[in-house]
């Protein structure tokens, strides 16, 4: 009867062991369905749209509503650190995990762009857009590499003019930022 008790206690162990196991591993996975969202301002601090962003199973999908933006192409980069004020230089470069330089198909082979660039956006004859694309680049994981919840946080920002896709970009000025938050 004794061995069949310890037998009985050990299993129990080896389950609270197993759980202790998978909580901690399914911190560094984000659950598939968690958000997180920006709301872009001008430099003046006018609303200008927002973005969000949802853990799909194997990326992220990121949807943007913006407005009033100049008809035509724009920058839309997620940047290093979660900050906008006092200026937009505040939110550093684009955001770089630098674990691999896993970028989207258009940029494969190429050093100088990072997990923070993002397809374009084109504004319509009023100012408005209304985009939704894919990236793997990053993650809403709390412990990944290429997290945007690092311990200074993620941002994002509109630029003036559309990014060419090579390493000579001009984006023209920061119109709008706004630092990523967990919905």
């Amino acid at each position: 009867m004794k061995n069949y008790v310890i037998l009985i206690l050990a299993g129990i162990v080896f389950a609270i062991v197993v759980a202790l196991i998978a909580t901690q591993c399914s911190t560094s996975s984000p659950p598939v369905g968690a958000a997180a969202s920006a709301s872009l301002v001008a430099s003046n601090g006018d609303g200008m749209g927002s973005v969000t962003i949802k853990q799909m199973e194997a990326s992220v999908l990121i949807s943007a509503e913006l407005s009033s933006l100049a008809p035509g192409g724009h920058a839309l980069v997620i940047h290093e650190v979660g900050a906008c004020t006092p200026d937009f230089d505040a939110a550093g470069d684009h955001f770089a995990a630098d674990f691999g330089l896993i970028h989207p198909v258009w940029q494969r082979g190429s050093d100088s762009l990072h997990e923070g660039d993002l397809p374009n956006v084109y504004a319509s004859s009023d100012g408005s857009v209304r985009a939704d694309f894919f990236t793997n680049n990053v993650t809403l994981g709390v412990d990944a590499p290429h997290s945007l919840f690092d311990p200074d946080g993620s941002s994002i920002i509109i630029y003036e003019k559309p990014s060419d896709y090579t390493e000579d970009e001009d984006y023209g000025e920061r119109l709008a930022c706004g630092v990523i938050q967990k919905n």
